[in-house]
């Protein structure tokens, strides 16, 4: 093996341990609560236990040594998994097939940034809106279209913002791209775009996602919320806020990804609204208090009357408002749909 490629892959262990060492001591717990939907960090401790294993195995020279004939693993896959410990010649037809998606996959996710838009899906109106805090952002959405002919709706938010979090950014979009058209659920996506990412040495950050597919027809949101923000629904025939928790940690985050599906009925007149902690995050002049949920579901409950653009323009007015125009340190993005 190239000494390159074992340069490569320690740069690349080395800047996300300390990526995530560094997210741990500086994010407050709520936060670190939602990303690893539990208050135990045990799964993040596992997974910088990896990073540890796999980054003594460099020091001591047996990092991609075959457990089988004790060659080389071969360098396109250590890259894509740095704990792969068994080479290609000792793979059966199906793992080759298998390995063979990923690689492809892989491969995909690196392609150029497709343009963004809003659907025209009957019985809703859409809109949104997304600012970077710096040149590139780091988050994400998206409308996309599932193998049963659901629509899918995404918005996610890569670790950290700036150049760095916006090629993850573009990868994941081609990701989503590539994976829903092939399947029929947002939980199995988010499983496969975890395996990928999970010990990819190119990806160094980690992910939170709310990825939902919408049925038109019965108005059921279908959604997985890995680590992410909770979405809120607005009821205003009860004048009730929902808040669709995370059902399991952020991509990237653990070594056994469990990610639990879950299901909401809409209902006329109902507001569902997707957002990144850059909304709900932001400090006012003083940096005493964050904007923080109330005070969005207050500006969604006080406005409920307006069309959903409406709503996106009066969020970012209160929020321009409470900040009093200063510089937001975090990408903002905001999709927001009324269901007539």
């Amino acid at each position: 093996m190239e000494t390159s490629i074992i340069n490569r892959i320690q740069e690349g262990l080395t800047e996300k341990k300390g990526s995530l060492e560094e997210w741990r001591e500086e994010t407050t717990q709520d936060h670190k609560e939602i990303c690893l939907c539990s208050t135990d960090e045990s799964v993040l401790e596992e997974h910088l236990h990896v990073i540890d294993e796999s980054l003594q195995k460099i020091e001591d020279g047996v990092l991609g040594v075959c457990q089988v004939c004790h060659g080389t693993v071969d360098d396109e896959l250590l890259l894509m998994d740095y704990t792969s410990t068994v080479c290609l010649s000792h793979f059966s037809d199906k793992e080759l097939r298998e390995l063979e998606s990923e690689l492809e996959l892989s491969q995909l996710v690196q392609r150029s940034l497709l343009p963004q838009r809003v659907p025209s899906i009957t019985g809703f109106d859409i809109a949104a809106f997304s600012r970077p805090a710096q040149i590139v952002s780091g988050d994400y959405f998206d409308f996309l279209q599932f193998k049963n002919g659901t629509y899918g709706l995404v918005v996610a938010d890569v670790s950290g913002h700036g150049v760095s979090a916006g090629m993850v950014m573009t990868s994941l979009q081609m990701a989503f791209q590539t994976l829903t058209s092939e399947n029929s659920s947002p939980s199995a996506v988010l499983d496969r775009i975890n395996h990928i990412y999970l010990h990819n040495v190119n990806f160094t950050n980690f992910v939170t996602v709310f990825f939902a597919s919408l049925d038109p027809n019965t108005r059921v949101l279908s959604y997985a919320n890995a680590g992410h923000n909770p979405p809120l629904v607005y009821r205003p025939e009860t004048d009730k806020m929902i808040w669709l928790k995370p059902t399991g940690a952020a991509v990237g985050l653990m070594e056994h990804f469990n990610l639990q599906p879950a299901k909401f009925q809409l209902k006329t007149g109902d507001i569902l609204l997707l957002y990144t902690d850059g909304v709900t995050e932001a400090y006012d002049p003083q940096g005493n208090e964050q904007f923080g949920f109330n005070r969005l579901a207050g500006v969604i409950q006080h406005n409920k009357d307006l069309p959903a653009d409406g709503l996106t323009n009066k969020i970012r007015e209160t929020l321009t408002n409470y900040t009093q125009g200063a510089l937001l340190e975090d990408d903002v993005t905001l999709v927001v749909s009324k269901v007539s």
